[in-house]
């Protein structure tokens, strides 16, 4: 029987705490383009949203999620603590700098906390990433955010933090990963240590969803090209967060419960990394 994945599934984070399985990603959206995607992912079931400094719609995601919390929509009576709101700091710099970031996307989101925040990437260099993870630490220690991780973080950003003897360990390393870009290296050493990868572009930003094994398989399995790669995203445990501003999509790409791929399609799909690379690629940053 395949394993369900609903959009209300949680995977279990190394802090004790959990979150949703599948997140709608928002990354190039504003204004009301985001408004509608965050009210239809709602409406459809979503109940976790990936915003960052970086995408300056904080405001619109969390006003979003607040609207619909207090309105006839929410049917299931969700409160707060119901949906998961992710921030991203948008460089690193000093501690101090840090802080004050934390602090103005928790004004902006509106929405007393923020359940999980990251450090963009690793660029700025080794002193600033720990001064910066510093201050993620003591926003937790305040209530500002419940969860820390990291992004873009290749396997030796991760051992830099992990040698540092933080008191706090990231639980997430939100990275580009797909068929396309398996990031093996990376997603094996998060998986030793215990920190869920997020897996951002799960759709490959659409630039392979012609690709003759992915139309192929599509077919086998009764699916869209796009809830393949989800699923393919979701069996090896990662959290994808796909992005669209179209309600049908949106709808579609949560709806992957009602199949499984099998283990040698499965392989079939891993044998497809070519490190195909849809936006930025800071992993090995000095």
């Amino acid at each position: 029987m395949a394993q369900q994945f609903a959009l209300t599934s949680r995977i279990k984070l190394a802090n004790g705490l959990s979150m949703p399985r599948i997140h709608l990603g928002v990354y190039l959206t504003s204004g009301q383009e985001t408004s509608n995607a965050v009210q239809w992912a709602l409406e459809a079931g979503y109940r976790a949203f990936d915003s960052a400094q970086m995408y300056r719609n904080e405001k619109e995601v969390g006003s979003t999620l607040l609207n619909f919390l207090s309105s006839k929509e929410n049917t299931s009576s969700l409160k707060r603590e119901d949906v998961h709101f992710t921030s991203k700091l948008a460089s690193n710099s000093s501690y101090d700098a840090a802080r004050k970031s934390i602090k103005q996307s928790v004004k902006q989101c509106g929405l007393g906390y923020i359940d999980l925040f990251l450090l963009h990437s690793p660029y700025g260099g080794k002193a600033a990433r720990l001064a910066s993870w510093k201050a993620v630490e003591d926003a937790i220690d305040e209530g500002e955010v419940k969860t820390g991780g990291v992004s873009n973080f290749g396997v030796k950003h991760l051992q830099e933090l992990l040698a540092s003897k933080p008191r706090i360990l990231p639980a997430v390393n939100q990275i580009e990963v797909h068929p396309f870009n398996a990031r093996t290296g990376i997603t094996d050493f998060c998986r030793e240590h215990d920190i869920v990868v997020e897996a951002y572009a799960p759709l490959v930003r659409a630039l392979r969803m012609k690709h003759p094994i992915i139309s192929s398989l599509s077919e086998k399995y009764s699916c869209t090209p796009a809830q393949l790669l989800v699923r393919w995203s979701l069996q090896h445990g990662y959290v994808p967060l796909p992005k669209s501003v179209t309600k049908d999509r949106i709808v579609k790409n949560g709806d992957v419960s009602g199949f499984e791929i099998e283990a040698k399609d499965m392989e079939e799909m891993d044998g497809l990394d070519e490190y195909l690379v849809t936006d930025w690629d800071p992993v090995d940053a000095d």
